[in-house]
């Protein structure tokens, strides 16, 4: 077993975990592979850091995604009403539940989000990033996050979804609030509200008129007489928009920012765009889009890494820290776009494994590839300020000042 020291540590996180989690994660794993974290809530939860046992954690039926007792043992340790049942509702699809419902929601939805229509939409995902940089062609200042990284996957979902672009920036803010730091609860229960509403009218709309688009494929698509019901199609409607739209931004924008901090790796991945691939798979490593999993608790004791984690527990894994894990990659900590791929968990694992990777892939490959032969002098702002999002799921930018052309 662990000594005291490592089982009654406990970590706060405060404003500096956002802006650096991986500092904290070094510190940490001096302690070891598992720690009790106190969230900005107040409540205590713990962080699973290591390589090994998060990957085993995220396939461990043990711990379990029930999101209703999750909020339960929220609320309890909190002592704090529940969450609003409509605000739960929304939350509640295949990546918050446990077989045998997550197993017949992942197959329905499978059978609508197939690889085909993935790779069919190669064209239309250059087409939009062409334009996209068609619009900053000739400026020397532009916020990339803004003008690229955010517009490029939110067209991209919201026409898969068949969802009006003219709601997008609202649409922006309520994925903003609802990712936003731990505690903000009346924001985030607004957002989560208004999204809610938006989307059960537009389920219904699609019922009434389905077009060739995915919400119209999910409505459709059944065998044996199944089928999603309203509101798991308005809640996986939810899960595909937000993940579509996050996972992809901040793909996009953390790669982006970490090539400008190394100009000599930017220079090389431009001269060999056949390594862009590749490198995609390093900046999912190295500073990934997703930080902390989404929450599992434990419906009974478990051990792991020596560390007891009782019975009625709330634990993440920290995917960011995994992948800097010094025991399963050299050089953790340096990005390297020629190194040997070696898998990662930047989209988790197990049956929770992220069913639009092929689509981020594909968009982050595609936004590279257009971006470093486009903008061959492209470099930080000098003024630039780097600030991150106060979110623990999310690892992204607030802004992404960028210089064009050489001044």
């Amino acid at each position: 077993m662990v000594d005291s020291e490592t089982t009654d540590r406990i970590e706060t996180l405060g404003a500096d975990f956002f802006a650096d989690p991986h500092a904290h994660y070094r510190r940490w794993r001096e302690y070891g592979p598992v720690r009790r974290v106190r969230f900005p809530d107040g409540v205590i939860r713990w962080i699973i850091l290591g390589y090994a046992e998060g990957r085993a954690a995220l396939a461990d039926p043990r711990l379990h995604k029930d999101i209703a007792r999750i909020d339960a043992l929220v609320s309890a340790k909190r002592s704090t009403p529940p969450t609003d049942p409509r605000q739960l509702a929304l939350v509640t699809h295949m990546l918050n539940i446990d077989p045998p419902e997550h197993t017949r929601l992942r197959k329905l939805v499978g059978k609508a989000f197939t690889a085909h229509r993935v790779a069919g939409l190669r064209p239309r995902i250059e087409e939009i990033t062409t334009a996209l940089l068609d619009a900053v062609e000739g400026r020397e200042d532009v916020d990339l996050l803004r003008e690229f990284a955010v517009p490029l996957p939110i067209t991209v979902i919201c026409e898969l979804l068949g969802v009006p672009l003219t709601e997008r920036e609202e649409f922006q803010q309520w994925t903003r609030d609802l990712v936003g730091v731990v505690g903000l609860e009346a924001e985030r229960t607004r957002a989560a509200l208004a999204m809610a509403t938006y989307l059960t009218r537009l389920v219904r709309a699609k019922q009434a008129a389905p077009q060739d688009d995915l919400l119209s494929g999910l409505i459709a698509v059944g065998a044996d007489g199944d089928a999603l019901t309203e509101a798991e199609l308005v809640a996986m409607s939810f899960l595909l928009l937000v993940a579509g739209y996050e996972t992809t931004v901040n793909l996009i924008a953390n790669g982006t920012l970490a090539l400008l901090r190394d100009p000599a790796r930017l220079a090389a991945l431009r001269a060999d765009p056949a390594a862009i691939p590749d490198a995609v798979e390093e900046f999912l490593r190295y500073d990934g889009p997703v930080n902390l999993s989404t929450v599992r608790y434990t419906a009974e004791p478990i051990t792991v890494a020596d560390t007891d984690i009782p019975a009625g527990e709330l634990v993440y894994v920290s995917l960011a820290a995994a992948n800097r894990d010094p025991g399963r990659y050299p050089n953790p900590d340096s990005l390297d776009p020629t190194r040997t791929p070696a898998p990662h968990l930047a989209f988790g694992h197990g049956i929770h494994f992220c069913l639009g990777a092929p689509l981020a892939r594909l968009e982050a490959r595609i936004a590279f590839s257009a971006l470093l032969q486009r903008f061959p002098d492209l470099h930080l702002s000098p003024a630039a300020t780097i600030e991150w999002q106060s979110s623990t799921l999310i690892r992204g930018l607030l802004d992404l000042p960028v210089r064009l052309r050489s001044s």
